[in-house]
């Protein structure tokens, strides 16, 4: 067993997977809309304006498409997975860009070469993101993963949905 089998660890990565594979399957119904989502070990929230009765069917879908073998639908482009590892890989370079520079002006000479290292680092690290969603961050199996309750949520022009899961 390794630590990603660690029960609230599993639910966790699950859940993630479900909310992704909802979110794939929602953006080209609402291709304007900025939908967003955020997972816990019981489900997740899904943020933006989507009529309840779409979302619970595209959560269903999801589920389905899921057991089925279409675990490829837990990967989604705009996870912060993506961002956190674009940001350590391009902050690292930069780090090093810095190593060996002494006083202010010395940092400021290097600044292009930190620049460009960074950029670097966003252009390198690009696959990484989806590579740590599919192996750390979620999981394309549900593993008998059932949906218990969908509803929304309204705080003042807010807008989102509470999906309640099981097993």
């Amino acid at each position: 067993m390794t630590f990603l089998d660690v029960p609230i660890l599993s639910r966790l990565r699950r859940n993630h997977g479900l909310e992704h594979a909802t979110l794939n399957l929602l953006s080209p119904l609402f291709p304007y809309r900025r939908l967003a989502g955020i997972s816990t070990p019981g489900g997740f929230f899904i943020f933006g304006e989507v009529p309840t009765d779409n979302l619970r069917e595209a959560v269903i879908q999801a589920l389905e498409r899921m057991n089925n073998g279409e675990h490829h639908l837990a990967i989604h482009d705009h996870c912060g997975t993506n961002l956190v590892a674009s940001g350590v890989v391009a902050g690292f370079l930069a780090w090093l860009g810095t190593l060996g520079a002494r006083g202010r002006r010395g940092k400021v000479e290097r600044l292009p070469l930190v620049i460009g290292l960074a950029t670097l680092g966003l252009f390198v690290s690009q696959p990484l993101g989806p590579l740590l969603q599919e192996r750390l961050t979620t999981s394309g199996d549900p593993e008998g993963m059932s949906i218990v309750d969908i509803f929304p949520v309204q705080f003042g022009r807010l807008v989102l949905h509470r999906v309640i899961t099981q097993g």
